[in-house]
């Protein structure tokens, strides 16, 4: 698979590079340790020197992931102080997610790991319910009617759009996300009074 990470990297960080790149491609059971460990420049010792075995790579490589979308969610809050302008910049943000035929690293995670033991399912389960509630919150500081029904709705159609994507491709229902989400926002809070 040859060496995909830069080598300047800390070796640390080269793995978590490697397995990221290579569990977005291959899938997760579709990648061995050795395979990981050859692409990020190292080798299996230090592999597990860092991470202790493959499910703790996993997991930390998805919160990796958790951490990318709380900047992103920095962001959109600095830049929209509005809660519902700041749900719309959800809506946007999530369709651009949606459009990644690969679909959500977590949700693809969930799949490949039935096992509620195993360590990831537990980053996965905290942080899609953590999404979803502070989904709820900002539909609540948006004036929402039904806060928890909106939230639920919108959660739905985003990792509805992101399955649709890679069942169907980008012609399928996924195109219609933005349009649909922004209806079921316009219809849960309703126009707001213009003075």
């Amino acid at each position: 698979m040859g060496l995909i990470c830069p080598s300047g990297a800390r070796p640390r960080d080269r793995i978590l590079d490697a397995a990221r790149d290579m569990f977005r491609k291959f899938g997760i059971k579709g990648c061995g340790v050795d395979a990981i460990a050859e692409a990020a420049g190292t080798n299996k010792m230090t592999l597990y020197r860092h991470f202790g075995s493959k499910d703790e790579l996993i997991a930390e490589c998805l919160r990796d992931q958790t951490r990318v979308v709380a900047d992103l969610w920095a962001k959109m809050e600095a830049d929209n102080p509005d809660p519902l302008d700041l749900l719309k910049a959800w809506v946007k943000a999530s369709a651009m997610a949606s459009c990644d035929s690969r679909g959500c690293d977590l949700a693809n995670a969930a799949i490949e790991l039935p096992d509620e033991g195993h360590p990831a399912r537990k980053v996965v389960e905290d942080f899609k319910r953590a999404q979803r509630d502070r989904l709820a919150d900002l539909c609540a500081r948006a004036g929402a009617r039904d806060p928890e029904v909106l939230a639920d709705t919108l959660s739905l159609l985003v990792e509805g759009a992101r399955v649709s994507r890679q069942s169907v491709g980008p012609e399928g229902p996924c195109q219609r996300f933005s349009r649909v989400a922004e209806a079921a926002i316009d219809n849960a809070v309703g126009a707001r009074e213009t003075a």
